[in-house]
């Protein structure tokens, strides 16, 4: 069975020494963060996810979630669990102090996600779905209605989901056909189905906040007339709740996530309230959507680390063989598969991933932050552009990584990894979800080439390609970094001279620049990881005398990374330039 411990270490090196996290207790609102206080919130985050919520993550995947008479029950120890969960405060970590949160920084909220992902993602859906909905409440929702309902989002005692999909409309949402019907009172009555609701009944809470997408009668046609809606199961009446008409018609029977409640959700003139602008309702959830994109980014990078370690305990302990260069284990019948050349690719792929990941997903973080918070406009400017830019390549690498580990560490087990009383096997499944949902990694693709590269004739891009630029050349004559910092700048110019051709063919053919935009999200993501690998060795040679083996690991680490990873960048640069001829001038009916 696997066991999980949160790499607080790996944490704290990533927020101090690398990105300086400390930098956000300038901010307003932060100011009492400190090193003391963030890692007093690592080590109390680790001992309940460690010990809490991973003991849940198996019992939870093979019991899985009820369905019974429109109600959903979810796994034993779960309602327990949520209970500890809120009374310990983490609801509220990130949430604002006026409507009873903590006040504290995204960055510090994105590490308890790790590792509530790595311990039991089914179980962290429910609170991460209710922090989207706070958010989109908190930005966009009247006054009357944040008073309502932002209190009880923060303490859990309610929680939220996004109401977006219907059978005939997933990515277009142009093709909603959920109706909101204006009331005298404000109010409007909404009629419909919704599909594929992560959260979208339970019984873990009193009450479940949707925030939903319809169109009112005289709505335009397309994306522009849909508005977001805000529609509680029940109904507040001062200190009684009444119920409204929303019901759960089934839960989805999944390959994996089975904790998590996966919802069909009937509204029948259901009461809600406008949340934004009337045919707006796009702005306003594409706060939930891109911070839950970025949520499954970790929660592709949590899976990761936890693979990483059941594969990394497992390959020290099990007896397979002798290593081919002489026997390491003499006192024992054979070698432990460690040893193997094999076995360590895997597993230093695994951990020049999650690491590198690690680095870049707090990098967005501390930007995400800076963007909410700093006291000069232009500066918060350039941080949102350069989270907007990096979202949908932190959802979909990530991802894409999350589900390639967790194989990798199946793989480690061999045919123990295909054992479910493992618990590895479960770890590929659970990801696997992550590169669908919240917009499929293709859609991220597109919205990288589509939306962020063409957005200020480019300006988004030079937030990333100036800090990458601009550190190779104050790093050209450190001989020490040369070999880390030489396959990165080939890499780099790759990437460079790759934005140039989409850019110039999308000018001319929108489908052509499609066609390789997958390519181009993963050649970005490589080159953003091995930017932060050359940053991290960087700081690794600064311990020449490291006892603890932290900072050696780190390098050879990188030195794995630089040589048998990044590698990749060129065939996804030699496949780019190829352009899209062999992939759309085959005949439908010839596939």
């Amino acid at each position: 069975m696997l066991t999980y411990t949160p790499p607080i270490r790996d944490m704290q090196f990533v927020l101090y020494e690398l990105l300086d996290a400390l930098q956000l207790s300038q901010l307003e609102g932060f100011e009492e963060v400190n090193r003391e206080l963030i890692d007093s919130i690592l080590e109390e985050a680790g001992k309940l996810t460690g010990e809490v919520l991973q003991p849940l993550n198996h019992s939870g995947d093979e019991q899985g979630c009820q369905f019974n008479n429109g109600q959903v029950t979810t796994p034993e120890g779960f309602k327990a669990a949520y209970r500890q969960f809120c009374e310990g405060g983490w609801t509220a970590l990130a949430c604002e102090p006026e409507f009873g949160g903590s006040g504290l920084p995204k960055t510090i909220n994105t590490l308890l996600e790790e590792m509530i992902c790595s311990a039991n993602l089914s179980f962290g859906i429910y609170p991460g779905l209710s922090f989207g909905a706070y958010s989109a409440i908190s930005r966009y929702a009247s006054d009357d209605l944040k008073q309502i309902y932002l209190p009880k989002l923060a303490d859990g005692s309610w929680s939220g989901t996004m109401c977006l999909t219907e059978p005939q409309c997933g990515t277009d949402l142009g093709l909603c056909r959920t109706k909101a019907q204006p009331q005298e009172d404000g109010s409007f009555k909404l009629t419909g189905n919704k599909i594929f609701i992560s959260a979208g009944e339970h019984d873990l809470t009193d009450n479940i906040i949707h925030l939903v997408l319809a169109r009112t009668p005289d709505a335009p046609e397309g994306i522009k007339g849909i508005s977001l809606f805000l529609v509680p199961k029940k109904c507040p009446d001062g200190d009684t709740l009444t119920d409204n008409q929303v019901g759960c018609g089934g839960i989805e029977h999944k390959m994996g996530i089975k904790a998590s409640s996966t919802c069909q959700i009937n509204f029948d003139d259901a009461t809600g309230w406008l949340v934004g602008d009337l045919h707006k309702g796009m702005r306003a959830m594409f706060t939930m959507m891109n911070q839950a994109r970025l949520a499954v980014g970790i929660q592709g990078l949590g899976l990761a680390e936890a693979s990483y370690q059941g594969a990394r305990d497992y390959a020290r302990e099990r007896l397979q063989g002798r290593a081919l260069s002489g026997v390491k284990a003499p006192d024992r019948p054979a070698d432990p598969i460690i040893v193997h050349p094999d076995v360590r690719r895997m597993l230093l792929t695994q951990k020049a991933y999650t690491e590198g990941c690690r680095a870049f997903g707090l990098w967005v973080a501390i930007q995400l932050d800076i963007s909410r918070k700093h006291c000069d406009k232009t500066v918060r400017q350039d941080a949102d552009e350069f989270v907007q830019l990096t979202t949908p390549v932190v959802k979909a690498l990530f991802t894409d990584l999350g589900f390639e580990c967790t194989n990798l560490g199946m793989q480690v087990l061999g045919g123990h990894g295909f054992i479910r009383e493992n618990g590895m096997e479960q770890l590929v499944r659970d990801t696997r979800i992550a590169q669908i949902y919240e917009g499929t990694n293709g859609i991220q693709a597109l919205d990288l080439i589509g939306r962020k590269m063409p957005q200020k004739a480019g300006r988004y891009l030079r937030h990333f390609f100036h800090p990458v630029q601009d550190y190779l050349e104050q790093q050209q004559n450190n001989a020490e970094l040369a070999e880390f910092t030489g396959p990165l700048s080939k890499a780099f110019g790759r990437l460079q001279k790759a934005s140039q051709q989409v850019a110039l063919t999308g000018l001319k053919s929108p489908e052509a620049a499609a066609a390789v935009a997958s390519d181009y999200l993963r050649l970005f993501g490589l080159v953003a990881l091995g930017y932060m690998w050359c940053r991290m060795a960087e700081q690794a040679l600064q311990h020449p005398d490291d006892d603890s083996g932290f900072y050696t690991a780190k390098l050879h680490t990188a030195r794995f990374f630089m040589q048998k990873l990044l590698p990749q960048n060129s065939s996804l640069f030699a496949s780019i330039m190829a352009g899209e001829s062999s992939m759309m001038e085959l005949e439908s009916e010839h596939f």
